[in-house]
């Protein structure tokens, strides 16, 4: 038996984006570790940390036994104190140990997905005490390493894989969440249209419609007269959706035509991921 055919894309990905990151960070300085990144309180090693944790979280291991400080302005919420621990426990450590443990990491977990036999609907732990299917856990692990591989990339003024495996992951993950954004979150009336047209790497033009009783759908064709149409490149659409930035920060990179107060609520709800 070999990994099941659907699972392969997901793992490829995830592959791609950590060997990406193992680049990344191996050459690094100590002071350059210290780095900010657009993920709120968190620096390269915490991001990187971050990576370390969920992967060995994956392989089963047992989470860290740690207090965290009281002070931590961005730990907001029981996931995001969850999330952490793994991040805090590591803070400590020097760039030596970081890679190291990194290397080891994905050493352990490329040879387990590898050998992964189960099917794709198997239920798997999933960080946090819940359960997925194995299909799901490995697209949102994929999902998850592009976009710290790129809040990495920008902090170290790296820019590249745009349009790798994972990017591709992503941009079915974030689309998808887009109907209830503009249906649900922006309030967006029935019977109206929201266009998107993202330009650069990925390049993709998606309508969302909502309808009659202010139900949302999305579909990659043509809207006639859309209500509003937001044009972005790919990269402030990723940084957008994944809550790295605030609109206002990037209305330069952005063109909206059309009901403008729809697009500020359409933008104030645009984070789909916590």
């Amino acid at each position: 038996m070999t990994v099941h055919p659907s699972l392969q894309t997901s793992i490829d990905a995830w592959t791609h984006s950590i060997d990406a990151i193992t680049e990344l960070v191996n050459p690094l300085a100590e002071s350059e570790w210290n780095r900010a990144t657009e993920c709120p309180g968190w620096s390269v090693r915490d991001v990187v940390s971050h990576v370390i944790g969920l992967e060995c979280e994956m392989l089963g291991d047992p989470r860290p036994i740690h207090t965290l400080p009281r002070d931590l302005y961005h730990v907001t919420n029981e996931l995001s104190r969850y999330m952490e621990v793994q991040v805090d426990v590591r803070r400590c450590h020097t760039a030596p140990e970081m890679t190291s443990e990194l290397e080891y990491t994905v050493i352990r977990r490329g040879r387990q997905l590898r050998n992964e036999k189960r099917e794709p609907d198997a239920m798997v732990r999933w960080p946090g005490g819940t359960e997925v299917t194995l299909g799901e856990a490995l697209t949102r692990r994929a999902f998850d390493l592009w976009v710290h591989e790129q809040d990495l990339r920008r902090a170290l003024n790296k820019p590249g894989n745009l349009d790798s495996p994972g990017a591709t992951i992503t941009r079915d993950l974030l689309l998808s969440g887009l109907p209830k954004v503009v249906a649900k979150d922006a309030g967006a009336a029935p019977q109206s249209a929201v266009v998107f047209d993202v330009h650069g790497p990925m390049e993709f033009m998606r309508t969302v419609r909502v309808d009659a009783d202010g139900r949302g759908s999305i579909d990659g064709s043509v809207s006639l007269g859309p209500t509003v149409t937001l044009t972005l490149d790919w990269e402030t659409y990723v940084r957008l959706a994944c809550g790295r930035v605030r609109p206002e920060a990037v209305t330069e990179r952005l063109k909206i035509e059309g009901d403008q107060q729809l697009a500020d609520a359409i933008l104030q709800h645009f984070a789909v991921t916590p």
